[in-house]
């Protein structure tokens, strides 16, 4: 992370830098001339070329090879203050310095290209790998919704002289179902799309929990699950100064994923706390849980559990902890020990208890 910030300073300033460097490990070394030697001089300097080679661009390298050069000629090669040099020795040692030197900008230029050619190569081939995942993924999520839609559609205007009350009711359920369906992979989608986008702004607000997890709750049941949901929120819970949007995604995303993978007649159970500013939902099951070697993957893109027996972009769970890290807070999974999942999630926010006081 070091050496990626300072490749990001600009050219000017890595001129600036390397002349800095060079300059100073020079002055450092001249007091001690007479201890050291003009070789041990030169190792050092070649130390100092090397390091900058790591870091800066092949300009500035050159620069600090040849100046290296010439200060270690100058200062320290006899005789001193002139750029003269008497033995034959010390010429082909001043000439095979300024080569090491340069060679070894050039090699260390050409290996970042190389690894940078192979970091696009790799990012290349994940993007490649996920597009694939996910035009997978998608392609069965939305053409079976789709598929159902046109099927009951076209046997409401095809049949409809002989299709009963009932039958024309089924339909329209089953249209509407996956109508459902088909919006939530959209709006898991569309969520997805505004956190990579990286410009998502929580719009923070006061918020009523008990509000915002009866109305998620609603919305899930309103599609006739199996499972039975339990709340647990204390009705003095001050208010919450967050995005309300988030939050109910969030909630909603996560009873979402435990009605889809827990057994019917499971039971959810939602519980709200205060911990002076920290808002905490916990959202438990008593179903079969995950893994435990799949525990710390579930909240990656597109990722779905390989026992996985229904359906699913695996988008849900990664805009969860998107949408909880954009309000500041984290989520944690954990199975329970009795049995079922545990999801965690803790946000940072202000509170008033002016609610409260007004039903007082």
């Amino acid at each position: 992370m070091a050496i990626a910030s300072v490749r990001k300073v600009s050219i000017a300033k890595q001129y600036v830098l390397s002349v800095l460097v060079i300059g100073l490990v020079s002055l450092a070394c001249y007091p001690f001339l007479h201890i050291i030697g003009y070789r041990v001089v030169a190792y050092i300097l070649l130390i100092s070329v090397s390091l900058i080679a790591m870091l800066f661009d092949i300009l500035p390298v050159f620069l600090a090879a040849i100046l290296s050069a010439l200060l270690w000629d100058f200062f320290f090669i006899s005789p001193f203050f002139t750029l003269q040099v008497d033995s034959a020795e010390d010429t082909v040692l001043l000439f095979m310095y300024f080569v090491i030197a340069t060679v070894n900008a050039v090699l260390t230029y050409k290996i970042r290209k190389m690894e940078k050619a192979a970091i696009l190569r790799e990012e290349k081939e994940n993007t490649l790998k996920l597009y694939n995942t996910m035009l997978n993924s998608l392609s069965h999520e939305l053409r079976t919704p789709i598929s159902a839609i046109i099927g009951a559609t076209d046997n409401l205007q095809s049949n409809s002289a002989r299709l009963t009350i009932e039958n024309r009711n089924d339909l329209v359920a089953e249209i509407a179902k996956a109508s459902f369906r088909l919006n939530q992979q959209v709006e898991n989608l569309l969520n997805m799309s505004r956190l990579e986008s990286g410009f998502i702004t929580p719009r923070k607000d006061w918020c009523d929990i008990n509000e915002v997890v009866y109305d998620t709750v609603k919305r899930i049941e309103e599609h006739k699950i199996a499972q039975r949901i339990g709340i647990n929120i204390n009705p003095d819970l001050p208010l919450f100064k967050t995005d309300k949007g988030m939050l109910e995604q969030i909630l909603y995303n996560l009873l979402n994923n435990a009605v889809q993978y827990t057994p019917p007649e499971s039971r959810i159970d939602i519980v709200a706390l205060c911990h002076a500013d920290v808002l905490e939902l916990i959202i438990e099951d008593n179903g079969i849980g995950f893994p435990p070697n799949e525990t710390s993957a579930v909240f990656n893109k597109f990722y779905r559990l390989n026992s996985a027996r229904t359906g699913g972009t695996g988008l849900g769970l990664s805009i969860v902890k998107g949408f909880t890290e954009a309000l500041g807070g984290t989520v944690e999974l954990m199975n329970r020990p009795e049995g079922g999942a545990r999801f965690t999630i803790d946000i940072p926010a202000e509170t008033s208890y002016l609610k409260n006081l007004k039903n007082e």
